[in-house]
């Protein structure tokens, strides 16, 4: 199955069709949608929607671009949330050095906090990183947690190569559709294949046969093949090690205990 590890289904964007939107990617080959929290306002929403559908999974974080108007009590609301069991990952989470305005110091103590929380519940991690990958890892030596995802992932190879060996897959999407994106079309062609997953971050990040309009999760079908297209392998194939790529970074909760893969 095709397994969108990283999409906002619990956006505003989606409240006057989702349900449509769901059985669509559905259609298009999505057996798992991973919805990551960015605040503590997102924990119930989507809490909400893995009660109303069964391929919907929970991730919980504090996003970096919510960290200046989060309180405190935010971080034991988190606490208690991964307590209570059901996510499969703690995220969003990380930093984001490309918007102006955000307190970097903030960020990092909020970031620092989420990983300690992490590894004390033994839960990988679902990293947002734009600029920062160096802190990124700097925190991650410190802090080691059972690896997780970097979310749409725009680095060096060498940075790559680094999260790779600390355990991390690292999150491939719409940024890939575009010819102009060379340097990231060149590390997914590239980089070992056991080290990708697919996203789509909808309603954000459009790929480029969408500008203008809503990322959707059904998006994911035509990303794998624009993968299997820059790595010149069949598209089954890629849909296949994704899967088994994504499962390995967030559990197996990811598919759940009764899930039988196909021989």
């Amino acid at each position: 199955m095709l397994i969108d590890t990283h999409v906002h289904l619990d956006a505003a964007e989606f409240d006057g069709d989702r349900d449509q939107v769901i059985a669509a990617a559905r259609a298009a080959g999505v057996g798992r949608f991973v919805v990551p929290g960015v605040d503590v306002a997102s924990f119930v929403r989507i809490e909400a929607l893995a009660a109303a559908h069964a391929d919907v999974r929970c991730a919980y974080g504090i996003h970096p671009l919510y960290v200046a108007d989060a309180a405190p009590q935010d971080l034991e609301t988190l606490e208690a949330r991964l307590a209570a069991g059901g996510a499969i990952a703690v995220g969003e989470i990380g930093l984001d050095h490309f918007v102006p305005g955000i307190d970097p110091a903030l960020q990092e103590r909020w970031y620092v906090a989420q990983l300690k929380l992490a590894r004390r519940f033994e839960l990988p991690v679902i990293l947002h990183v734009r600029r920062a990958v160096d802190q990124i890892i700097k925190q991650l030596r410190r802090i080691e947690v059972p690896g997780g995802i970097a979310h749409a992932f725009n680095g060096s190879r060498q940075q790559a190569e680094t999260l790779i060996a600390m355990g991390f897959r690292l999150g491939f999407g719409g940024a890939m559709s575009f010819e102009g994106s060379r340097r990231i079309r060149e590390l997914a062609a590239t980089l070992s294949l056991e080290a990708l997953v697919l996203e789509t971050d909808a309603p954000d990040m459009s790929p480029a046969w969408g500008q203008g309009r809503r990322n959707e999760p059904g998006n994911l079908a035509r990303y794998a093949e624009v993968l299997a297209e820059l790595r010149g392998l069949p598209c089954a194939e890629i849909v296949a090690a994704t899967a088994r790529n994504a499962r390995a970074a967030l559990g197996p909760g990811l598919l759940g205990k009764d899930f039988a893969p196909s021989p």
